[in-house]
């Protein structure tokens, strides 16, 4: 047997136990998350905003020359106190979840050495990143537990001629020039992405640059990375996770009934359920992360006095042009946001809840902040923060349109870009590097679509306008059901291979991702 047909058969299984039965009725429907089923947790949940918020600390270096920083990571198990009164077993970076905070400069080239101790192959994706294809993430570039060499249960080497795999440790290499922004790391290999960033495999790597630092932004402690995810836990305090295969080893994907994304009840903000933060009366710059497996969230900010809106500044891959005022902000998986929180005008005393107006139950609350000193503040928001020159529709070489839907793919059912399942030895575009294209996305059900190498912008949705908070370059962008977006994509610099996909996670184990490759 093939290896192609070899891993459509895994995919049949999972189907059969409940994929298909699911679909007919709700293919074409909204996906809220209200409306899909939930995890519950069996553990004892904390009452909300009684844990501090973790603030993540910079990892620091092993070593430095003039030009690159060197970091060293060990995927490792690990136990977490996430729940007061349990130990949660993770997958971690450092056997911490999150993992630890990764901050590169622009001007220096960034070296990440990531050694596995897991029982599972893993691969390392840096999101938003641009970095040639090699350090990328790709889902077939394995890198293999110590000690292994290739023969472990349910792992096909021939399933992909291309990749590069390696044992024990992998040098992933981040390239100087890439504009600061808010970006991530997580697990991204093929079938079991879920399973693994469920686990704990997630971490934030912000990339810093000097004009950046010019504006006079919120900065140091006033400066945080919130990543915001949700999950469930069991009588134990262990996260709970429908996988067909708990060993993330044989069998990809999920129980039938959650297949349209995997969804807790309980809401960790930096890994810490429900937080709450200490401020002073001063802006703040919130960096705010949706690392969660399918859940999206829509934020607003119940302030009792002063201004509660958030004020955007920056998108996926950067600062915006300028800065616009929200009432509230939709957040995909994958998505990043950076705004400005203003306490300002709040009294001491003063709590300011974040909330979730897409959630239901426990899962309608995120973080809350309280106000416990009066502070000077020299912090601002200027009028103009970068430069973000809109695309000339007129001067694309061509138009691309990649539909995801719910299918049939030969004799598999799951999730599908053009008809197609996932399969990384077929490109399903190869654009020249330097050509802007117009990408026209058509989505069925709701779909966070995320592209890697490159940053793009958005051009309209459903023929009208683009989104408030489509602005700046994005390289994820949330489609409703039945939404056609199109985006501007222009790729430079690395040729290769790369994917485009869904970033519900389960749907994306489950064949909703393309490859395309970039040529000179």
């Amino acid at each position: 047997m093939n290896s192609r047909i070899s891993r459509r058969t895994l995919f049949r299984a999972a189907a059969a136990v409940g994929v298909a039965g699911a679909a007919g009725a709700w293919q074409f429907m909204a996906d809220s998350p209200a409306d899909r089923v939930h995890l519950t947790s069996a553990a004892r949940l904390p009452e909300p905003f009684t844990l501090p918020l973790a603030v993540p600390q910079a990892l620091a270096p092993i070593r430095r020359d003039t030009t690159t920083d060197y970091y060293r990571i060990v995927q490792r198990r690990a136990n977490a106190s996430i729940l007061p009164g349990y130990s949660t077993p993770i997958w971690g970076y450092n056997g911490t979840f999150p993992g630890p905070l990764l901050v590169s400069s622009r001007e220096r080239r960034t070296v990440v050495t990531h050694r596995n101790e897991l029982p599972v192959p893993v691969v390392v994706h840096l999101h938003g990143g641009h970095v040639p294809t090699e350090s990328d993430g790709y889902p077939t570039d394995l890198l293999l537990p110590v000690g292994e060499m290739g023969v472990m249960p349910g792992l096909d080497m021939a399933s992909d001629p291309l990749a590069h795999i390696v044992s024990g440790e992998r040098d992933y290499d981040y390239p100087a020039g890439q504009p600061a922004a808010t970006l991530w790391y997580h697990d991204h290999r093929m079938d079991f992405t879920g399973a693994s960033v469920w686990r704990g495999l997630a971490g934030i790597h912000l990339v810093t640059d000097e004009s950046q630092r010019r504006l006079g932004l919120p900065s140091g402690q006033r400066d945080i990375p919130l990543l915001i995810t949700d999950r469930a836990f069991d009588a134990a305090g262990a996260f709970r996770y429908p996988a067909l295969d708990p060993t993330a080893l044989h069998t990809p994907g999920v129980q039938g009934k959650f297949t349209r994304g995997v969804l807790g009840d309980a809401v960790l903000v930096n890994g810490v359920p429900w937080p709450v933060h200490r401020v002073g009366t001063a802006r703040y710059r919130l960096r705010l992360i949706n690392s969660s497996n399918a859940r999206v969230y829509r934020l607003r900010a119940e302030m009792p006095r002063g201004d509660g809106h958030f004020v955007q500044i920056g998108s996926d891959g950067g600062l915006l042009a300028g800065p616009q005022h929200l009432d509230d902000l939709t957040i995909a998986p994958g998505e990043r946001y950076e705004v400005i929180l203003d306490f300002s005008g709040c009294a001491v005393g003063d709590r300011v809840t974040i909330h979730n107006d897409l959630g239901s139950g426990t899962t309608t609350r995120v973080m809350q902040f309280v106000v416990t000193e009066r502070v000077t503040d020299d912090s601002v928001i200027p009028d103009r923060l970068a430069d973000v020159p809109p695309p000339d529709r007129r001067a694309a070489a061509l138009t691309r349109q990649f539909s995801f839907r719910h299918g049939d793919s030969g004799s598999m059912r799951g999730w599908l870009i053009n008809g197609r399942s996932y399969d990384p030895t077929e490109p399903i575009a190869t654009p020249r590097l330097g050509d802007l294209e117009i990408w026209r996305l058509v989505a069925d059900i709701d779909h966070p679509i995320h592209m890697h190498l490159t940053q793009f912008q958005v051009l309209s949705r459903n023929g009208g306008p683009a989104h408030r908070a489509d602005a700046g370059w994005k390289d994820t962008v949330y489609l409703r059901a039945t939404e056609v977006a199109e985006i501007a994509v222009r790729f430079t610099d690395y040729p290769g291979r790369y994917v485009l996909h869904c970033h519900n996670l389960e749907h994306e184990d489950m064949g909703m991702m393309a490859s395309f490759t970039t040529r000179a």
